[in-house]
C-alpha cells in the first residue's frame, strides 16, 4: 500500500475509482473526457502529490500525447473547472480531488519535507472564519486553506 495524503491505502482501487468517478460524471453530463485529460487525471491520481503543469507535459511528452504546454493547461483547466483536480495556490501546482463529483471545501496540509499533500474537508461557514462573516455579513462563495508543516512520516524521520 502507498501512502494517499498521510494514510495508507489500496493505491490501484483508488486510481480505478478515481478515473471511474470522473468518466460517469462526465458521460452524465454531457462532457469530453479526452484521452488528455483521462491520461493528466491518471498522472495526478498515481502521483498523489502535487505536480506542476510542466512536469504533467513532460509524462505527456514521453508518452507522444503533446509537447506544447497549451496541452497541459488546457487539460488542467478543465479538470480543474469541473472539480476533478484542485490548484495548490502555495506551489503552483495541482492534485486529483479525493471527492470528484462532490460539492465540498477542501483543506490541504503540506509537507514541507517531503512535499506530499493530503486533502481533508472543511465547511466554510463553520468555526470562527463562519462566524467572522455572519457578523460582517459577508457571504463566503469560496475558500481555499492550505496549511504547510510535516507530514507524519517526515516528523519521526526530524526526531
Amino acid at each position: 500500500m502507498d501512502s494517499i495524503g498521510f494514510a495508507k491505502h489500496d493505491h490501484s482501487h483508488c486510481i480505478a475509482t478515481g478515473l471511474d468517478k470522473v468518466d460517469a460524471y462526465c458521460r452524465a453530463n454531457k462532457l469530453q473526457f479526452t484521452a488528455v485529460r483521462r491520461r493528466v487525471l491518471e498522472i495526478l491520481l498515481q502521483n498523489h502529490r502535487a505536480l506542476g503543469a510542466y512536469e504533467i507535459l513532460e509524462y505527456l511528452r514521453n508518452e507522444g500525447l503533446g509537447s506544447q504546454p497549451p496541452v497541459a493547461y488546457r487539460a488542467l483547466d478543465f479538470l480543474v473547472t469541473h472539480g476533478f483536480v484542485h490548484k495548490i495556490e502555495r506551489l503552483n501546482a495541482f492534485i486529483a480531488c479525493m471527492h470528484p463529483g462532490e460539492t465540498h471545501t477542501p483543506v490541504f496540509m503540506i509537507c514541507r519535507n517531503c512535499g506530499n499533500v493530503a486533502e481533508s474537508q472543511r465547511e466554510p461557514m463553520q468555526g470562527q472564519l463562519g462566524e467572522a462573516a455572519r457578523a460582517a455579513g459577508f457571504l463566503i462563495e469560496r475558500t481555499v486553506v492550505e496549511a504547510e508543516g510535516l507530514c507524519p512520516k517526515c516528523q519521526g524521520s526530524a526526531a
